[in-house]
């Protein structure tokens, strides 16, 4: 992807925690998404491939191209995909908002989590835009760290996930994303723009959500934002771990922890 820094860091744990995200999302978010056979399809901003596997084990007749602008999570894609078996993807080093292909090469793109890392989704989305063939789709799916709800919610826990919204964006992404989908959509001239809600919740009668969503995905990306938080000076260290602590209190019975994402589609 590109942008001025990525805010939970580039290490093993946050591979770990991306992988966990996608398989654990995979029915929320992608029950819905399959590209036909022989169809063009550009994954923009791939990463370590987590959503990569799912894409093409839903199309493995289409011939998904998948960029990112990090090597070091290109190789780990690479990986990934040779792990699962998967020989319909090829990847590429890029940047998002200046592509090497020429205009109107693919069918379909699908970007996911990527654009509330840009300093300038807009822009980038002009870029796909360039090059998906007239009457192509894409897909954009966002979070919105605003949509989040918690019990029991406390001071602290409430100041480790603002940490976490305000140390993204300082480094020029935006972790609220999820609700400008649609506008980002329709301002770069996409037409027939859909977005469609798509809620998380876990209670004490779902502690399967509570472990694959609370404990392994969101807990996670918040202390993967400690270094930021803690450096931009928006937390002390004790209330930040404090926090992190009372996040993970929500996946307990008797605690509830409720989320958003956002899924759109367009046509050029």
């Amino acid at each position: 992807m590109s942008g001025r820094g990525y805010v939970h860091g580039y290490g093993g744990r946050e591979a770990e925690r991306l992988l966990d995200q996608a398989g654990g999302l995979a029915g929320l978010l992608h029950h819905d998404t399959a590209y036909p056979p022989g169809a063009r399809v550009l994954e923009a901003g791939c990463g370590v491939g987590a959503q990569t596997v799912i894409l093409a084990a839903k199309s493995p007749g289409a011939d998904i191209v998948s960029v990112d602008i990090s090597p070091e999570s290109l190789d780990r894609a690479r990986e990934a995909i040779r792990g699962a078996g998967i020989e319909n993807v090829r990847f590429e080093q890029a940047d998002v908002t200046a592509l090497p292909f020429p205009d109107d090469s693919f069918d379909h793109i699908f970007v996911c989590f990527v654009l509330e890392h840009l300093p300038d989704p807009q822009r980038a989305l002009a870029e796909l835009k360039r090059v998906l063939v007239p009457g192509g789709t894409i897909t954009a799916i966002e979070g919105d760290h605003g949509s989040c709800y918690f019990h029991p919610e406390t001071p602290a826990g409430r100041a480790a996930w603002n940490g976490l919204v305000a140390s993204q964006a300082r480094l020029g992404g935006d972790s609220l994303i999820g609700r400008r989908v649609y506008p980002l959509l329709a301002g770069a001239g996409f037409t027939d723009v859909e977005v469609s809600p798509r809620h998380v919740y876990s209670d004490g009668s779902r502690p399967e959500v509570a472990e694959a969503f609370v404990r392994k995905i969101i807990v996670p990306m918040v202390q993967g934002a400690r270094r930021a938080t803690l450096e931009a000076g928006l937390c002390d260290a004790a209330t930040f771990d404090a926090g992190v602590a009372d996040l993970l209190r929500t996946a307990e019975p008797d605690g509830s922890f409720c989320y958003t994402f956002f899924k759109g589609t367009a046509r050029k």
